[in-house]
């Protein structure tokens, strides 16, 4: 039973934004096992290597998600902002997962407003993107004209 504690910690960390897609801050290779406990799928690392002392590169999450049995992807975000390619890249990681996914940045924040940009790209009311961002902890008010944008393109 003592074996559990640390992942049930480290689960608290998953902030769930749909039945599918967690976010979260940075994790460590310890958060892996946590992550398969909630039957993720695919890790998502949108946190750029190198951007602070307090990460574990992502080469480590990757080698501990893979051993794992859980997919890997990497869609570096830096504080510079969204491209286009990212939102792709993260519409189709998460339309191919196939199951749950974590993603992860610094805070979180990041992979919350990246998750929203996809959505929204995929043609999501964007009230509700806001909506599933908000009951997690996140606020996409910063990019929202984007997501309203993304969402009338679609």
């Amino acid at each position: 039973m003592r074996e559990a504690l640390p992942d049930r910690r480290i689960q608290t960390m998953f902030r769930q934004i749909t039945d599918s897609v967690y976010a979260s801050p940075q994790i460590g290779t310890d958060a892996i096992a946590a992550a398969k406990d909630l039957g993720i799928v695919r890790i998502i690392n949108n946190r750029p290597e190198g951007e602070g002392d307090d990460q574990t590169p992502g080469e480590e999450i990757e080698a501990a998600a893979k051993a794992a049995g859980i997919g890997y992807v990497a869609i570096p975000v830096t504080h510079a902002g969204f491209s286009e390619a990212q939102v792709d890249a993260m519409r189709d990681a998460l339309d191919t997962a196939g199951g749950p996914v974590l993603a992860y940045c610094r805070s979180g924040t990041r992979s919350t407003l990246l998750w929203a940009l996809a959505r929204a790209k995929a043609g999501d009311n964007p009230a509700v993107i806001a909506s599933k961002a908000a009951a997690a902890g996140y606020d996409v008010s910063p990019i929202r004209q984007l997501i309203d944008m993304l969402a009338a393109r679609s």
